[in-house]
């Protein structure tokens, strides 16, 4: 059974810091990429950030680059997105993706088989 339970989620001041979790379990362990993606309200889902387990590589979003950082646990088979500088635009639900995604669909969902329930982020101006 794969399972990918992400925590964190809150509400935050627009200029303020949360951090995500992502801890995966089952089949999911065995992908090679971790992924963070967000849908805000009326809005389609899009990338955040990324991270592959075995080299450490990271890929981020534009919008999010130099004040998300996203890092990982082997041991605990656990992946967090530190987010600061919250805007209110990072209102949203995110998710996260487990995968073997190409350079090329690292960015993309169909680059990630498995997903989680998502967590909701607020951020108040």
């Amino acid at each position: 059974q794969v399972q990918l339970v992400e925590s964190g989620g809150g509400l935050v001041q627009a200029g303020g810091s949360l951090r995500l979790s992502c801890a995966a379990s089952g089949r999911a362990i065995s992908s090679s990429a971790m992924g963070w993606f967000r849908r805000a309200p009326g809005k389609e889902r899009e990338f955040v950030a990324a991270i592959n387990w075995r080299n450490g590589n990271t890929y981020y979003a534009d919008s999010v680059k130099g004040r998300f950082t996203i890092s990982r646990d082997n041991a605990k088979n656990t992946v967090y997105l530190q987010m600061n500088s919250l805007k209110s635009e990072g209102t949203a639900v995110y998710y996260c993706a487990a995968g073997d995604p190409s350079i090329g669909t690292v960015g993309q969902s169909l680059g990630y088989w498995y997903w989680g329930q998502g967590t909701q982020v607020t951020v108040s101006s």
